[in-house]
C-alpha cells in the first residue's frame, strides 16, 4: 500500500514540438513509450513517455505524472494551471504505458482560457466577424425598409420573402455574436442561445434557397403560382430545413472543438445532396424561364434573369472552388498549425450568402415600376417595351409601329396561353 504503481502520464506540447515526443528504434516503427531499445539509445527512462527539450523553452513539452498507489483501482488528478507564454496551437494528451493499465478509463474536464477570453484561437475573430456582418445586414435592411416603405403599393410577392430573409439574416448574425460573448466571458457554450441561432440560420437558409427556386421557376414574374409544383417545393424546404438544422446542431450546440466525427460525416452527405439537387432544379427552371421571356420578347424581365443567372453561376462557381480549397486547407494541415486564418472558412459562406442575397436586392428592389415587372402587368409591358424599342426610329414609321405593336401583341398572347397550357399538363 506504500509503494505507487500505474503511471500515467499527462503531456501537454504544442504542434510544432511533436517531433519531441516519441522516438523509433534501430530505423522501426516510431514509439511514443520509451521500450528497452530505446532506453539505451535516448537515454530515456522505461515505461515513461519519451520526451525531448523543446530548443525554446527547456521546461516543454510539459509533463503530469500520476501514479496509483498500492492496490487501489482509482486515482484522483490534482487540479494543475499551467501557464502558456507563446501563442501556438496546444494539445494535451494522457498515456499509459504500463501495460497494467490496459483498459484504463478517464473523467474530468480540463480548462482553456486565452488573454481575451475562453473563445478558442480559431474562433474568436469570428466574434468580430459576426459583429460586421450585422451592421451590413442593418444597413441593408434600412436601405431596402425605406424603399419598401416608400414604394408598399407597387411591392410584389417576391420582395415580401426578400424582406424575410434579410431580417432572419440580421437576427441571426446578432444572436451569433451574442452566443460567442456569452462563450467567450463564461468558457460554456450555452446550449439554450446555439440552438436557437442554429434554427434560425436553418430557416435562413432554407427559405433563401426557396425563394431562389422560386424565382428560377419565373414566380410572381412569368407565372403568378408555382401550381402543382408547391407542394414538391415545400417538400424540399421541409427536408433541407431538418438536414441542416441537424448538421448545425452536431457542429456547434454543445461543441467547442472541430474535431470531424463519423456522426458528422453522417450528416453532411444528406445537407450536401439536397444541395446539389437544388442547384440543378434551379438551373434547369432559370432556363425554361428564359427560353419564356425569349419568346415572349420581354426585354426587361430577360435582362434582370439574365444578370441572375449570371450571379448564380458564379456563386456555384465559387463554393465549388471554396470547397475544394477547404479540403486541400484541412488535408495539409492536419495538426491545425494554420489555426488563425481557420476562421476564413465558416465566414466566406456568410459573407457569399450576403453578397448573394445584395444582387437580388438590386434586381428586385422596390420601385414605382415593380408591378411592370410582375406576371399581373406582363401583357401591358410587353407592348410598352415593345413599342419603346421601335418608336426609336423617325416620326415617319409611327403608324408602322402601332400596327406592328398589336400584331405582335396578339402573337405573344397565343404563345403565353400555349405555353401556360402545356405547362400545367407536365405539372
Amino acid at each position: 500500500m506504500a509503494h505507487s504503481t500505474g503511471l500515467v502520464q499527462a503531456i501537454l506540447f504544442e504542434a510544432a514540438d511533436r517531433d519531441n515526443i516519441g522516438g523509433s528504434a534501430y530505423g522501426g516503427q516510431r514509439s511514443i513509450c520509451c521500450t528497452p531499445d530505446l532506453a539505451k539509445l535516448e537515454g530515456c527512462k522505461q515505461g515513461e513517455v519519451i520526451r525531448r527539450p523543446s530548443s525554446d523553452d527547456p521546461d516543454w513539452p510539459y509533463v503530469l505524472d500520476t501514479h496509483f498507489s498500492g492496490s487501489h483501482l482509482s486515482v484522483k488528478l490534482e487540479d494543475e494551471v499551467v501557464r502558456i507564454t507563446k501563442t501556438g496551437m496546444y494539445n494535451l494528451f494522457f498515456i499509459s504505458c504500463d501495460p497494467k493499465l490496459r483498459g484504463l478509463s478517464m473523467s474530468g474536464k480540463t480548462v482553456w482560457r486565452n488573454p481575451g477570453g475562453y473563445l478558442p484561437g480559431r474562433m474568436a475573430p469570428l466574434m468580430k466577424f459576426y459583429v460586421f456582418m450585422s451592421l451590413a445586414y442593418l444597413l441593408v435592411m434600412v436601405v431596402w425598409s425605406s424603399q419598401y416603405i416608400r414604394f408598399w403599393r407597387d411591392i410584389m410577392p417576391i420582395q415580401n420573402w426578400i424582406t424575410l430573409i434579410i431580417a432572419l439574416g440580421l437576427f441571426e448574425m446578432t444572436l451569433w455574436y451574442f452566443e460567442y460573448l456569452n462563450f467567450n466571458s463564461s468558457g460554456v457554450r450555452p446550449i439554450g442561445i446555439t440552438t436557437w441561432v442554429v434554427t434560425v440560420g436553418a430557416i435562413r437558409k432554407t427559405i433563401s434557397r426557396l425563394l431562389i427556386l422560386s424565382i428560377s421557376m419565373g414566380y410572381g414574374v412569368v407565372r403568378p403560382t408555382l401550381g402543382g409544383l408547391t407542394s414538391k417545393v415545400l417538400l424540399l424546404g421541409l427536408t433541407y430545413f431538418l438536414a441542416s438544422e441537424l448538421l448545425d446542431i452536431a457542429e456547434n450546440v454543445g461543441t467547442i472543438n472541430d474535431i470531424s466525427g463519423k456522426a458528422r460525416l453522417f450528416l453532411v452527405l444528406p445537407d450536401a445532396f439536397l444541395d446539389a439537387f437544388l442547384i440543378l432544379w434551379i438551373f434547369t427552371s432559370l432556363s425554361r424561364t428564359l427560353e419564356k421571356l425569349q419568346a415572349r420578347r420581354s426585354s426587361v424581365k430577360l435582362d434582370i434573369y439574365r444578370k441572375f443567372t449570371n450571379a448564380l453561376a458564379v456563386s456555384v462557381i465559387a463554393s465549388v472552388a471554396w470547397i475544394g480549397y477547404e479540403v486541400y486547407f484541412k488535408a495539409t494541415d492536419p495538426f491545425s498549425e494554420r489555426w488563425q486564418s481557420a476562421w476564413i472558412i465558416t465566414a466566406f459562406w456568410d459573407v457569399l450568402a450576403f453578397v448573394l442575397l445584395l444582387v437580388i436586392c438590386y434586381l428586385w428592389a422596390p420601385s414605382q415600376s415593380s408591378q411592370r415587372y410582375a406576371y399581373s402587368g406582363e401583357a401591358a409591358d410587353d407592348d410598352d417595351e415593345e413599342s419603346q424599342s421601335l418608336t426609336k426610329g423617325t416620326d415617319g414609321d409611327v403608324g408602322m409601329v402601332k400596327v406592328d405593336k398589336d400584331r405582335s401583341g396578339g402573337v405573344s398572347s397565343a404563345f403565353s396561353l400555349e405555353d401556360e397550357a402545356e405547362e400545367d399538363k407536365r405539372e
